[in-house]
């Protein structure tokens, strides 16, 4: 009996000494942040994204800004250079052309862009150009890809930026209630890739096959496509969608360009011609020479 209270004792005094060891703590911190070490393009993106707009261009692959059911893969580090030229250039440029400052961007453009080198695809097959999360964040995929055609960059990339900039836009100013009655139930929700053809849409009063598949897009779509296509494009649109199409556009249009004048000062025409100059003046942005 008295061996094992002096056992006991002996542990008892061992775990008072281990205890008050422990209240001497190194001040010296063992946890080290782990950093990137800062490169050109970093430091160019800080000053032409982060300093001026507060927006941050990420190209890295990070895990937490994908989607797990999305297998991707990152963007090309000349890729990205180019692309964040062409963000500039073509997207948040020309916004603050058309209302006299940086403003409006800082204000409502979303915080975060994120660029992925491959594409993705939605379960119905069709491919995702893009992506926006609570009006803070735009994901583009398929840079790697990229190509300096104006009509592959608005196809792939610039109409996506212009249209979830639109719903950003419609979230903190909501449009007319009367726009979603002028197609009321001709939307098809998630059929709308195998409901429409590129064709059929039109005569449908749907500026595009996804414009069908609920209001927002709808509203979103029209803005993204008229300032991305050209008079003689969308004309030419108009002829193929037929009397009653070009109708139903119309009258979808006239809510369209009042909201956005009325609401944010932006004249869809002078946005439309804008973009136009800036296409034309891409070759002489000196790309391939980063």
């Amino acid at each position: 009996m008295k061996r094992i209270i002096h056992l006991i004792l002996i542990a008892c005094l061992s775990l008072g000494a281990w205890s008050c060891s422990e209240d001497k703590l190194d001040p010296v911190s063992r946890i080290v942040d782990s950093q990137t070490e800062q490169n050109e393009f970093d430091e160019w993106l800080a000053k032409n994204y982060v300093a001026p707009y507060n927006i941050e261009l990420k190209y890295l692959m990070e895990d937490i800004e994908l989607d797990m059911n999305n297998y991707v893969a990152p963007a090309d580090f000349r890729k990205a250079q180019q692309m964040a030229r062409l963000v500039l250039f073509l997207a948040i440029d020309p916004y603050n052309d058309l209302t006299g400052g940086t403003d409006f961007i800082r204000a409502y453009f979303p915080k975060l862009i994120h660029l992925v080198g491959s594409a993705a695809y939605r379960n119905n097959g069709t491919m995702l150009l893009g992506t926006a999360e609570g009006g803070v964040k735009i994901t583009l995929f398929y840079i790697n890809a990229l190509d300096f055609d104006p009509a592959f960059l608005n196809r792939y990339y610039f109409k996506t930026i212009h249209h979830e900039f639109t719903h950003i836009l419609n979230q903190t100013k909501p449009y007319s209630p009367d726009f979603e009655m002028i197609s009321g139930s001709d939307y098809v929700a998630d059929t709308w890739n195998t409901a429409f053809s590129e064709t059929t849409c039109l005569q449908a009063g749907f500026i595009t096959p996804y414009a069908s598949s609920e209001p927002g897009e709808d509203f979103a779509e029209l803005v993204s496509v008229y300032i991305t296509r050209s008079a003689a494009k969308w004309n030419e649109m108009m002829t193929t969608a037929g009397a009653a199409g070009a109708a139903t556009i119309a009258t979808k249009m006239d809510i369209v360009r009042d909201y956005m004048l009325n609401s944010w000062s932006i004249d869809l025409d002078d946005m439309r011609a804008n973009l136009s100059a800036r296409e034309a003046q891409i070759p002489s942005l000196g790309l391939n020479n980063l």
